[in-house]
């Protein structure tokens, strides 16, 4: 009976803000105000209070648990390891995608240290390798050629 009586003054009242802007011209701030309005008594009518009540409770046992029990804490150091390890792979597998094919043994990659002192422009144009257009990039090669000239 309390909730009936709190939503539907919720609603009185919000009807009287719309009513209100409305009277001054304020046509969209009207409306606005007229929806939010309609919802304290749409939910009561519809009972969406009780449901509303139990999800917040059920919430507030959650947030119990994730505090004081340990298991929750295991459960989410696996779920943070679980979206780590799949990052991680989504990036080597980038990584791999992006790299031309190695020649061989002698086209190992150096290491950061030695390329660190070297500036991006002064390295050799790269050839562009033969299975570009058997990925579906062939629309691209405009764009990587910008990028190359620009030295990204």
């Amino acid at each position: 009976m309390l909730t009936a009586a709190v939503s539907f003054a919720l609603t009185a009242a919000g009807l009287a803000v719309a009513g209100l802007a409305a009277y001054r011209r304020r046509f969209l701030s009207a409306t606005r105000w007229f929806a939010v309005a309609l919802l304290p008594a749409g939910l009561y009518l519809t009972g969406l209070f009780p449901v509303a009540r139990t999800i917040g409770s059920e919430i507030g046992d959650w947030a119990t648990r994730l505090v004081l029990d340990p298991g929750v804490w295991t459960g989410i150091a696996l779920l943070t390891l679980s979206v780590a390890l799949l990052l991680v792979t989504r990036r080597r597998g980038r990584r791999r995608v992006d790299a031309p094919p190695a020649a061989g043994p002698a086209a190992a990659p150096a290491s950061p240290a030695v390329d660190a002192g070297r500036p991006t422009s002064a390295a050799p144009p790269k050839a562009k390798p033969a299975e570009t257009s058997d990925t579906g990039l062939g629309d691209f090669a405009d764009i990587e050629e910008i990028l190359r000239r620009r030295g990204i």
